[in-house]
């Protein structure tokens, strides 16, 4: 037997044996942190799974067509009332909204299937104005509560655009829905 005739065999277990290594590596690390597939639940296991994800995307699909809507709302000295929208997770709004006085403000949002009375709050403060967009973090309704601690009346001016399916008005133990029309 020649040298090579002894090396033939162990140079195809050798290649054979990192085909097999290459393919191990494949499915358990390189496919659940480069394309976010996880066959074997390894990428889960050694944390590689959120690798794939790129961060922010530049456009996202929505389930609700674009909707407007402005509401103006007088409050009296010592009256609060809450708009909310019924916003499902990833949707957006633009908002601005202003008041002819100081309120107390508190954007909140409740998500589906919380607990009674359990609220999430972004943003709290008092003012005379805010602006901005908002993401919904999870499906449910997100909106404002605004309360005037003032002597004299304050109106405060709403508007909105964005991904919504409607908006509901809790004011005075009341709850009303307001159907809003698409663009």
């Amino acid at each position: 037997m020649t040298s090579d005739q002894i090396r033939r065999p162990s140079l195809t277990k050798a290649t054979i044996a990192a085909l097999l290594m290459a393919a191990i590596v494949l499915v358990a690390v390189v496919l659940p942190a480069e394309y976010g597939l996880d066959p074997l639940g390894s990428g889960r296991l050694l944390g590689l799974t959120g690798l794939s994800r790129t961060g922010a995307q530049a456009v996202s699909a929505e389930q609700e067509s674009f909707k407007s809507d402005r509401i103006r709302v007088e409050l009296a000295p010592f009256e609060s009332m809450e708009y909310k929208y019924r916003v499902e997770q990833g949707g957006g709004v633009v908002f601005s909204w202003t008041a002819t006085g100081e309120v107390v403000f508190d954007f909140h949002a409740e998500p589906d299937g919380a607990q009674p009375g359990y609220a999430e709050s972004f943003e709290q403060g008092r003012g005379i104005a805010g602006h901005g967009t908002y993401l919904a973090p999870f499906s449910g309704i997100h909106g404002w509560f605004w309360e005037n601690r003032g002597m004299a009346p304050v109106v405060v001016d709403l508007v909105t655009s964005g991904f919504y399916a409607h908006a509901i008005e809790f004011r005075d133990g009341d709850q009303s829905r307001h159907n809003l029309g698409n663009l």
